[in-house]
């Protein structure tokens, strides 16, 4: 099948490795030109490197539904379109310049998280199951009928950063299945399962803002916030001494529970204490003891609902590093708390 690509980032890679293993061929990679050509340091460029890479055309158009992006496209005569992080709608009548049309590889289970950042939102919303959806494409955004659905289970602790490349590589064997199926589609019978309009939920790209950390929310939706947040934006809070010394943390790791501790016991929100492990009650140890064994200090700190438990930060300027080490320049010898936003 000739299969014209559209990519950018690095979610559709290893899909574009593997239709170009199996025999496929693509006649073009098209991919999102670079924004500011004059910058000195540019952003990464999966796709493009890949393509050029495997020594294959690359097309970067403004934008990939003006009339002479079309007739590139239509000079192709492709197949079909593969659209993975592309990061452009494709109209109607870009669409149309593929014999079958497009299916785009979306790293949800639609219609759960329509839009830019399905994985964090996936780990945002403290889902449980991450996966990927191959749908044949329309003009609306994530709305075309499922071809090819896979999940795996989100791991304790697991990061955006962590998740988003297993996703990838799910959707190979997932876009392989939508392209057996397209291959002997006669273009007339129904094709796919129709999304359902009343389950659909948005995953809108983040902003720097969507890092800073309110410590009126619970611990569970906080540690969820942190884990979706990396690595970029990152979550941040200030944490301040009672003396007047501040300082910007990023918070890099972190633990939810339940409970609230005794030490933070009627404290207020964002209140924090250095905290040994073995001092924490039983049921947090029963539970986390593998998660918990490379920290002998930590920092616990009062939510709106249980006990934040950090184990990893990074102060403002300065480079990752335990809590333990932290605190060995950083002493907790007096009342400090994260400021509220």
């Amino acid at each position: 099948m000739r299969i014209v690509v559209m990519g950018t980032g690095p979610f559709a890679v290893p899909t574009c490795r593997r239709l170009l293993a199996d025999g496929h061929t693509v006649p073009l990679v098209v991919t999102r030109p670079v924004a500011n050509p004059t910058a000195k340091k540019q952003p990464p460029r999966p796709v493009f490197e890949w393509a050029t890479a495997a020594g294959l055309p690359i097309y970067e158009p403004a934008s990939i539904n003006a009339p002479e992006a079309v007739a590139e496209l239509a000079n192709h005569k492709a197949d079909l379109f593969f659209v993975c992080d592309y990061g452009q709608i494709l109209s109607d009548t870009c669409l149309g310049a593929a014999r079958l049309g497009g299916v785009n590889l979306h790293g949800s289970l639609l219609p759960r998280h329509r839009g830019a950042a399905p994985v964090q939102w996936a780990l945002m919303s403290g889902d449980q199951v991450a996966g990927v959806t191959v749908i044949h494409m329309t003009p609306r955004l994530d709305a075309g009928p499922s071809l090819a659905v896979a999940q795996t289970d989100i791991l304790p602790d697991e990061t955006a950063e962590g998740l988003e490349p297993r996703l990838a590589d799910l959707g190979v064997e997932a876009t392989l299945q939508a392209v057996a199926l397209l291959t002997n589609w006669d273009g007339k019978a129904p094709l796919g399962e129709r999304q359902d309009a009343s389950l659909v939920t948005k995953a809108p790209r983040f902003a720097k803002s969507d890092g800073q950390l309110d410590f009126g929310k619970s611990a569970s939706q906080l540690a969820c916030q942190i884990r979706a947040c990396q690595p970029w934006p990152g979550t941040y809070a200030q944490l301040a001494w009672s003396s007047g010394k501040q300082l910007r943390l990023l918070i890099r790791a972190a633990r939810g529970f339940n409970a609230t501790l005794n030490q933070l016991s009627g404290a207020m929100n964002g209140s924090v204490v250095p905290i040994s492990a073995s001092e924490l009650p039983e049921a947090i140890r029963d539970g986390s003891r593998d998660w918990l064994s490379p920290w002998n200090r930590l920092l616990a700190v009062s939510t709106g609902a249980g006990t934040l438990l950090i184990s990893r930060v990074q102060p403002a300027g300065k480079r990752e590093m335990s809590v333990e080490e932290f605190l060995r320049g950083h002493p907790l010898n007096e009342p400090a708390h994260f400021e509220l936003p």
